[in-house]
């Protein structure tokens, strides 16, 4: 695996129909690899609007089957085409009622490899997710790509350290944490949890959200997206907080080791003295 990788994310406007909302990440990924990135991720179900502003059953219609729905089909497609890895989050119908906050992640040859399925769902005025995702139940999957190993954590797991660490102990270096989160709500937890999160587990984090306001409520996604190296610092600036922007950036991921010989955060884990966080 290459030590320095370039890596994409996307932080996108609504354009209010899917097809136009492909077309216009699959543009994005293009320019990505024609700037000569290897990995790129989209903002949590990048092909639909931010619909759980409300409770309303017509928002079903978002839903589509991974790997075998014409989103992910389309993503293999444009990995194939590009020879990037694509982390591709959209809203999954797993059989009649089961429906799940999902990503996709898809090697650079169009193979998928693999899903993670959010496991914290929200229920608050303006992300009323509980109304249609089941909590995650396929773990914290670390997936074997053409860049490294890569994982995922969905928006709302962000404030929940656990998951985070279940990634870092699979060996994760790279993590996409796909978001929709809005500017009166989580503004100043934006740049503080994700870099702690990079330091506390000393792996690389793509941190993406939505921008602008969309038709289904008030919500005022700030964008701000950015990589996160294990020490806690951005690489480059931030994205913009009111303009749709594609991040590239490169990510030495030679820093793992180096940070995790320095701080030695995962020789001196007591994971012995911890049973009492998860006993009933």
């Amino acid at each position: 695996m290459p030590d320095v990788v370039r890596a994409a994310l996307v932080q996108a406007t609504w354009t209010g129909d899917t097809e136009s909302m492909l077309a216009k990440h699959e543009k994005h990924a293009h320019e990505a690899a024609r700037q000569g990135a290897r990995i790129i991720g989209f903002q949590e179900v990048f092909n639909a609007p931010y619909f759980c502003q409300v409770q309303d059953p017509e928002h079903y219609r978002w839903a589509e089957p991974v790997p075998d729905g014409p989103t992910t089909r389309r993503m293999s497609e444009l990995a194939r085409e590009t020879g990037m890895v694509v982390v591709s989050p959209v809203f999954e119908v797993d059989g009649s009622g089961f429906y799940y906050n999902t990503a996709a992640v898809i090697d650079a040859d169009g193979t998928v490899l693999g899903t993670y399925r959010k496991h914290h769902i929200p229920q608050l005025p303006g992300f009323w997710e509980k109304f249609y995702f089941r909590p995650g139940n396929l773990g914290w999957p670390v997936f074997e790509t053409a860049v490294g190993k890569v994982g995922v954590s969905i928006c709302y797991d962000r404030h929940f350290p656990e998951g985070w660490r279940a990634l870092g102990l699979a060996g994760a270096q790279i993590v996409y944490n796909p978001s929709a989160t809005s500017r009166g709500l989580s503004s100043h937890l934006w740049q503080l949890e994700q870099p702690a999160a990079a330091v506390a587990n000393e792996y690389f984090v793509a941190a993406i959200n939505r921008v602008g306001t969309e038709e289904y409520g008030d919500n005022d996604f700030y964008g701000t997206s950015y990589f996160v190296d294990p020490r806690g610092r951005f690489v480059g600036q931030p994205a913009s907080d009111t303009e749709e922007e594609l991040l590239v950036r490169d990510l030495d991921l030679g820093m793992i080791d180096e940070v995790r010989q320095q701080w030695a955060f995962y020789r001196d884990r007591r994971p012995d003295a911890y049973e009492g966080l998860v006993r009933p």
